[in-house]
């Protein structure tokens, strides 16, 4: 998927048309809870102290929600501001999708947090993909929801520039 085929929407919480935010909702329900099995509590307050970053995929009159993910203040998950809830539409899996979501969400947390650092909490199975983004491991293997994770740091030198608009 070229990367402008998407187009972004980055907002908070209370910005959010309601329509949009049933799309982020029902995505990550989709996602997170379905596909992966894995019932738990998505609502978890963090949602009112973040930035979301939302890619649309519009093709003719159609417009979906391709990817997605919140960019939450310093202070609520960790010390460091932290990018989570990370999901691609299951249609849009495997186009370089995930990694485009990503690279425009490195670029708004260095715009917003200049000079911060940035904490995850990613599957395990996701760590080359953040190791390739400029993130490193920084715990051992822990359970969350079922899943194994570890959280990963990306320094504040690490840089990503947004693409130049045509």
């Amino acid at each position: 998927m070229p990367e402008r085929s998407l187009r972004w929407q980055f907002a908070r919480f209370d910005d959010l048309p309601i329509r949009d935010w049933y799309a982020v909702s029902k995505l990550r329900i989709d996602v997170f809870v379905m596909e992966q099995n894995c019932p738990f509590q998505d609502n978890d307050g963090a949602d009112f102290f973040a930035w979301h970053l939302l890619g649309w995929h519009v093709e003719g009159a159609t417009t979906t929600l391709a990817a997605y993910c919140r960019l939450v203040d310093p202070g609520i998950k960790y010390p460091e501001p932290s990018i989570g809830r990370v999901v691609t539409a299951q249609a849009f899996r495997r186009r370089g999708c995930g990694k485009v979501l990503m690279r425009e969400a490195l670029a708004r947390h260095d715009a917003l947090y200049q000079g911060q650092m940035n904490r995850i909490g990613a599957q395990q199975r996701l760590e080359k993909f953040y190791n390739g983004l400029g993130f490193e491991t920084s715990s051992a293997m822990y359970i969350e929801d079922g899943i194994p994770h570890v959280e990963m740091v990306r320094g504040a030198e690490a840089k990503i520039q947004l693409p130049e608009a045509s």
